[in-house]
């Protein structure tokens, strides 16, 4: 399966952020937009600086991007759409296996909201 494009603009994730539905997990907090026409994924990642200093911060979005690329290669993508994951100070410190599935359970709400 083909890794998901990017959202790269401040204004894709403030509309993500805006219609989007909200997925809390312990590891990072995902908001997803399903966009039934679309045959594709789009990820954006961020973090902010309360979680600590900028090598901090690209250490968990480094981690993020790893979860989501290896939970794509594993198990595809259930759907489309528009999805961001948030970096929380839990996420640098929690076991990737577990960030892994809290990463399945943001691409899992995004299939679910597509249905609805």
């Amino acid at each position: 399966m083909k890794q998901p494009d990017r959202l790269k603009k401040r204004s894709q994730f403030l509309r993500v952020a805006r219609k989007g539905h909200k997925v809390v997990s312990p590891g990072l907090i995902g908001q997803v937009l399903p966009e039934p026409g679309d045959v594709t994924v789009r990820a954006g990642f961020t973090v902010t600086k309360k979680v600590g200093n900028s090598v901090v911060r690209n250490r968990t979005r480094r981690r993020l991007r790893e979860a989501l690329r290896l939970v794509v290669k594993e198990e595809g993508c259930p759907s489309s759409g528009d999805l961001v994951l948030i970096g929380r100070a839990a996420t640098r410190k929690r076991p990737f296996p577990l960030l892994k599935s809290d990463v399945r359970r943001v691409l899992q709400a995004l299939g679910r909201e597509e249905a609805e």
